[in-house]
C-alpha cells in the first residue's frame, strides 16, 4: 500500500492547527471547519490505491459509529460542545493515512518496539503515578499488545497508535474534548486522556482491513449494473 511520506507530517500537521482553532470558534464555524477537513481528506485520497481509499472509509464508518456511541450515548467522554464535530469522522480518516505513512518511513522493528514500550509504559503510569486512575487504559491495553505481537499489520497498528497517543494527548491538554473520571455505568477509573483509547482505537483498523476488499468489490459490481444503463 503506497501512501505518500510526506503525509507523516501533514496529516498531524493539520490536526493540530484544527483542533487549536476548534477552541475558539463556536459551532457555525465548527462547521465550516468540518466541511473544510472533509475536503482535505477527499483530496488527500483522491490518487491512493483503491484499497487504501477503502480502507480508509472503513475507519471513517466504525469510527463514527463508535464516536457516536461512546460521546453522545454513553457520555465516555465529552467535545467541547457536547456535539460530535462534522470534522471529526473525516479526521480518523486522516489519522489512519499518517499511520500508514508513518509505517512506510520506519522500520518495523523500530515503530512497534516504540508503539510497546508507549503502550507498556503509559499503561502502567495509569494505575501508579498518573495524576488520574487510569484503571480501563490499562485494561484495554492488552489487546494492543496481542495485535503487535501477532498481527501481519502490526506495522501498521504501530504506526497509528503513535499518531493517536499523540493527538489524544494534545487535543485533550487544549480542551477539545474531555474523558469521564469513569466510565458511566460501570465505575470504572479512567484517565485523561485513557492509555486505552489509543489501543481501542485498532478495532476500527482491524474492522476496515477486514471490509475494504469487500467495499472494493462491491462498488465494482455496482459500477458494472450502472454500466449498461448509462452507456
Amino acid at each position: 500500500m503506497s501512501v505518500p511520506r510526506w503525509y507523516v507530517a501533514a496529516g498531524p500537521a493539520y490536526l493540530a492547527v484544527l483542533l487549536a482553532v476548534d477552541t475558539q470558534v463556536g459551532r457555525g464555524v465548527q462547521v465550516g471547519l468540518g466541511v473544510v477537513t472533509w475536503v482535505v481528506l477527499i483530496a488527500a485520497i483522491w490518487r491512493l490505491e483503491t484499497i487504501v481509499r477503502a480502507q480508509v472509509i472503513g475507519v471513517i464508518l466504525f469510527a463514527t459509529v463508535a464516536e457516536v456511541t461512546g460521546s453522545l450515548i454513553w457520555g465516555v467522554y465529552r467535545y467541547r460542545l457536547h456535539n460530535l464535530p462534522l470534522f471529526i469522522p473525516p479526521a480518523h480518516g486522516l489519522v489512519y493515512l499518517s499511520g500508514l505513512a508513518l509505517a512506510a518511513v520506519v522500520r518495523t522493528r523500530w515503530l512497534v518496539g516504540v508503539a510497546a514500550v508507549g503502550l507498556v509504559g503509559w499503561g502502567l503510569a495509569g494505575i501508579t503515578v498518573l495524576p488520574r486512575l487510569d484503571v480501563a487504559g490499562a485494561m484495554c491495553a492488552p489487546l494492543l499488545g496481542i495485535f503487535l505481537w501477532k498481527s501481519r499489520f502490526r506495522a501498521t497498528y504501530a504506526g497509528v497508535f503513535v499518531v493517536v497517543a499523540a493527538l489524544e494527548l494534545y487535543g485533550t491538554s487544549i480542551g477539545v474534548w474531555r474523558w469521564a473520571t469513569e466510565l458511566p455505568g460501570l465505575g470504572i477509573p479512567q484517565g485523561n486522556p485513557p492509555s486505552g483509547v489509543a489501543s481501542g482505537y485498532v478495532w476500527f483498523d482491524v474492522m476496515a482491513l477486514l471490509v475494504a476488499p469487500w467495499l472494493v468489490v462491491w462498488t465494482r459490481m455496482l459500477r458494472a449494473r450502472l454500466a449498461p444503463a448509462t452507456a
